[in-house]
């Protein structure tokens, strides 16, 4: 099947992509990378008079450090990331998340922004910024605003963009020193799309953490005090205090009433606690095949 007709335009500048946006009379559609869109396009699930290319925006593309953020513009891609183009306050944490997202030509054109846009619920960025405790930013023609990602995320498939409005960044905080942090992804076969995420963001030494399961059916389950995951505290011995009964409480709670699928979820963020509690989680495969 063939794309419906739509014109293409490359707007150069912020101001003239947002002017377009607002201005452009029918269905609009915004390009990055494509990997996302360029399918639906196909398939005919969605028929944009007019698509936006992205890339030529110039602060799109920047990345830049502000005191201990990362700031990513939209449009920087996961080879970017997995090849250090661009700097990583994680220690290595976002290289290794991008390193294992599909193959490496979706790597080489999907964008970092594309996919938190997506909110496909087996995204690797939608579960690891949301552990990260990341933010996004979002501009529109009356000026700028901040989401936390766990806010923007809405739904499955489903973000909180106004109609002429465009996330521009990703604002993500440093890993702080003594921080500890573990993420796995369980697939069918590596590079497939995820059937369990489990990602944690912990600091034993202040005694705080948060955690997060994702690929589930929408928004990712977002434990943003983990310390009932660890009776209570969260300390150097947090991996053996980890308990599977409280994340599981917590998937049901969140409304997953599949015993077998919430076993499976609760074995993949365990094995997200394990990494954690290495010398040197990064290091480690993130990914695995059933």
């Amino acid at each position: 099947m063939k794309p419906a007709l739509f014109a293409w335009e490359r707007p150069g500048s912020l101001p003239a992509l947002l002017a377009r946006l607002a201005d452009t009379p029918g269905s609009v559609k915004l390009i990055a990378g494509g990997q996302s869109l360029g399918p639906m396009l196909n398939l005919r699930l969605v028929e944009p008079d007019l698509i936006l290319d992205m890339t030529g925006v110039p602060e799109l593309r920047e990345a830049r450090v502000e005191g201990d953020t990362l700031v990513l513009g939209a449009c920087v891609t996961h080879a970017d990331i997995e090849d250090g183009r661009v700097p990583d306050l994680t220690g290595g944490a976002l290289r290794r998340v991008a390193a294992a997202i599909a193959y490496r030509p979706v790597r080489n054109r999907g964008t970092i922004g594309g996919s938190l846009v997506h909110a496909d619920p087996a995204a690797d960025w939608v579960s690891a910024l949301t552990a990260l405790g990341a933010e996004v930013e979002i501009a529109g023609r009356t000026g700028r605003r901040t989401l936390p990602v766990e806010r923007f995320i809405t739904g499955a498939l489903s973000v909180a963009l106004g109609a002429d409005e465009i996330l521009v960044a990703v604002r993500i905080p440093a890993l702080p020193p003594g921080a500890a942090w573990g993420y796995v992804k369980h697939c069918a076969k590596i590079g497939e799309f995820a059937h369990a995420i489990g990602a944690v963001r912990l600091e034993p030494g202040v005694g705080r953490g948060r955690a997060v399961i994702g690929a589930v059916e929408g928004p990712p389950v977002l434990i943003a005090d983990a310390r009932p995951l660890f009776g209570g505290r969260i300390g150097p011995d947090f991996a053996a205090r980890f308990d599977p009964h409280a994340a599981d409480a917590a998937l049901r709670e969140a409304g997953m009433a599949d015993a077998v699928e919430r076993h499976i979820h609760v074995t993949v963020l365990a094995r997200a606690v394990a990494a954690a509690a290495e010398p040197d989680p990064r290091s480690k495969p993130l990914s695995e095949a059933a």
